[in-house]
C-alpha cells in the first residue's frame, strides 16, 4: 500500500462540505421524486442524499430543475421514502484516481470493493471531461504485441487505436478482454466492468485476469442490480481513471465490457428525465453519449500518453446494424466481430477475419507484411465462398486453383488465428508465412 502523505490526508478533508444544503420531499411519482427547497443552489447530476426516517439513507441524482422543484433519480429502491423526508444536496461528484489503485477493485464512486483500505487522490476529475484538443492530438502510435498470433499480424493494434469487439453472449468476449489485458503492451489496464452479474466479478479477477493482469489493472465494476445512474457512471468513473495515468505520460490499455449495457442504463435515465424514444427504443442523446466517452480515450497530447481503448458490444444474432453497434462502430479506428458458429466449433477467440477490420492498416505493416495479410484474406474469403459445395463432395479439385490453394491452406491458418505468440510479432509473420506457404501456386 502507498504511503499516506499530507496531500493525501488534505484531499480527504477538503471532500467534506463546511456547509449543507437542505430541502424536502413533496412529490413521489413512478421513478422519480420531486423535492422542494433546493432550486436555487442544485445544478443538474449533483449527488443528494435522501434521509429516511429509519436512519438509513438513499443517494440520488438530480435529473431535472424547475422554478420551485428538483426531480431526482434515487440509486436504489424506493422503499422507506415518504413525504417531507430531508434531502441533503451533495453537489458535484467527481472521482479522484492514485497510483495506488493499481491491482484494486473499486466501485463508480471510488470506493474499494476488496475489502481494503482505499487512499483518495490529491486532484479530483471530472467524470465527463472534454477530449484532447483534436488539432493537437498526437497520431496513432507504434504497433502493439498482444500475445495473439492473429492482432500481431492480420488485425493489428497500435498505440492510442480505438477498436470495437461486437460479440453475442457467450462466444469468449469476456475470455478475449482478458487476452488483451494480460498481453497487450501498456502500462497500466484499467477495466470498466458496467452491468455485469456479481457473481462473475470475483471469476474475472481470479480466474481469467488472473495475477498477471489483476498486477497492473485497475477495475471499475458496477453490477447488473445497480442502478442506471451507477452503471452509467461507471464508464465515465473508469475513463476518468484511465485519463489519470494518461496524463502521466503513461500507455493506457482501456478495456470496457460493455457499451451496450451502458447504452441501456442511459436510456433508462433520460426516459425517466422525460427524453422520447426514438433509435429502437433509445433516446436521441444516445449518440453524443457513446461519441463523446470514445472520443476521450485516443492519442493524448504531445506530453501525454495515449489510451488505447477496446469496447465490446452485445449484438444480438450478430446484428451489426442495431442502434448501439452502428453508432460505435462509425467513431472506432477498426471493429473485431465474434462468430457465433466459429465458437460452436470450438475455435477460440471465434473472431471472423472477413467482417473485422484494424484501420491501422496499412501503415502498420510493411509492404512485405500487408502482402501477407492480404494473400491470408484472400484464402479465406475463397474457401468461405466454396465452403459449402467442399462439404457437400460438390467442388472437383483442379477446378480453380484458388479455391484448390485455400483448401489447402485453410485449416493451419484457422488454426493460426487462435494461437497465442509467446514471443513477438516477428515471430507471428514468420509463422503466417510458413501456413501460406502451404498453399499450392496458382496457374497464371
Amino acid at each position: 500500500m502507498a504511503e499516506l502523505n499530507f496531500d493525501h490526508l488534505q484531499a480527504e478533508i477538503s471532500s467534506f462540505g463546511s456547509t449543507q444544503s437542505i430541502g424536502r420531499i413533496h412529490a413521489i411519482s413512478s421513478g422519480t421524486i420531486d423535492v422542494s427547497g433546493l432550486s436555487s443552489c442544485a445544478a443538474l447530476g449533483d449527488r443528494a442524499r435522501i434521509h429516511l426516517v429509519s436512519g438509513r439513507h438513499i443517494e440520488a441524482e438530480v435529473l431535472a430543475l424547475k422554478q420551485d422543484k428538483i426531480t431526482l433519480l434515487p440509486d436504489g429502491s424506493f422503499e422507506g421514502v415518504a413525504i417531507g423526508n430531508r434531502v441533503e444536496l451533495l453537489g458535484q461528484a467527481g472521482i479522484a484516481p492514485d497510483n495506488s489503485w493499481i491491482g484494486r477493485i473499486v466501485d463508480p464512486f471510488g470506493h474499494p470493493l476488496d475489502n481494503h483500505p482505499l487512499m483518495r487522490g490529491t486532484h479530483e476529475r471530472e467524470l465527463r471531461s472534454p477530449p484532447p484538443a483534436a488539432a493537437l492530438r498526437k497520431r496513432l502510435g507504434e504497433r502493439l504485441e498482444t500475445g495473439m498470433a492473429a492482432f500481431n499480424t492480420l488485425l493489428p493494434l497500435v498505440r492510442g487505436q480505438r477498436i470495437g469487439l461486437f460479440a453475442g453472449s457467450g462466444v469468449g468476449k469476456s475470455s478475449l478482454l482478458a487476452k488483451f489485458a494480460r498481453g497487450v503492451a501498456a502500462d497500466v489496464v484499467v477495466i470498466a466492468l458496467i452491468g455485469e452479474r456479481g457473481r462473475e466479478l470475483r471469476e474475472f479477477v481470479e480466474e481469467v485476469l488472473g495475477d498477471a493482469g489483476m498486477k497492473r489493472s485497475v477495475i471499475v465494476a458496477a453490477t447488473s442490480d445497480q442502478s442506471p445512474l451507477v452503471r452509467r457512471r461507471c464508464a465515465w468513473s473508469a475513463m476518468a481513471v484511465a485519463e489519470h495515468f494518461r496524463d502521466q505520460g503513461k500507455q493506457v490499455l482501456f478495456l470496457a465490457d460493455s457499451i451496450t449495457r451502458f447504452a441501456e442504463a442511459h436510456r433508462e435515465v433520460a426516459l425517466s428525465g422525460g427524453e422520447s424514444a426514438s433509435l429502437r427504443g433509445y433516446p436521441p442523446s444516445l449518440s453524443q453519449q457513446i461519441m463523446a466517452l470514445a472520443e476521450r480515450a485516443g492519442p493524448g497530447l504531445d506530453d501525454a500518453g495515449d489510451i488505447t481503448a477496446v469496447f465490446s458490444v452485445l449484438v444480438a444474432g450478430s446484428d451489426m446494424e442495431e442502434p448501439v453497434a452502428d453508432i460505435l462502430r462509425g467513431v472506432l479506428d477498426g471493429h473485431v466481430v465474434l462468430d457465433r458458429q466459429i465458437a460452436e466449433r470450438g475455435r477460440f477467440p471465434a473472431v471472423d477475419l472477413l467482417r473485422s477490420v484494424s484501420r491501422s492498416l496499412p501503415a502498420a505493416a510493411s509492404a512485405a507484411e500487408n502482402a501477407m495479410i492480404g494473400q491470408a484474406r484472400k484464402y479465406l474469403g475463397a474457401y468461405a465462398r466454396a465452403e459449402m459445395m467442399v462439404q457437400a463432395g460438390l467442388y472437383s479439385t483442379g477446378s480453380d486453383p484458388l479455391i484448390d490453394a485455400a483448401i489447402n491452406v485453410w485449416p493451419d491458418l484457422d488454426a493460426f488465428i487462435a494461437e497465442d505468440e509467446e514471443q513477438d510479432t516477428e515471430n507471428s509473420f514468420k509463422r503466417l508465412f510458413d501456413v501460406l506457404s502451404k498453399a499450392q501456386p496458382q496457374r497464371a
